[in-house]
């Protein structure tokens, strides 16, 4: 007898966890489904219209543009030159034109970013 008595208990209990966890996915949808139709908002920081050194120049140009765009030329350029490492695709291998930039042979990736603003103004 006592066996039926937690039989019964527990199939009340997963019956009251199936409702709940209903509820919580249910107020879930609805909070990502207002966060969806908000539209996200670029920082203006990153749209600034920026100038190139001369040696940068020689690869996206001598026209003021955002650092957003400076970045997508740059990787444009590396990957049509086929200077990313095989092995260890972080790594960049510097050509003629962006020794200069970078200051040395090999450079990774997330350090790219800090050498090129160097040379933007």
């Amino acid at each position: 007898m006592a066996t039926k008595k937690k039989t019964k208990k527990a199939a009340k209990a997963k019956k009251t966890t199936k409702k709940a966890t209903k509820k919580a996915s249910a107020k879930t949808t609805a909070k990502t489904a207002k966060k969806a139709k908000t539209k996200r908002k670029p920082n203006p920081a990153f749209m600034k219209a920026l100038t190139p050194s001369s040696e940068l120049a020689a690869i996206v140009g001598n026209k003021a543009i955002p650092r957003t765009e400076v970045t997508k030329k740059i990787w444009a350029y590396i990957k049509k030159n086929n200077l990313q490492d095989k092995v260890q695709r972080r790594n960049i291998h510097a050509d003629d034109k962006l020794k200069p930039i970078f200051g040395k042979k090999t450079v990774n990736m997330f350090e790219m970013t800090k050498l090129v603003n160097k040379h933007l103004s």
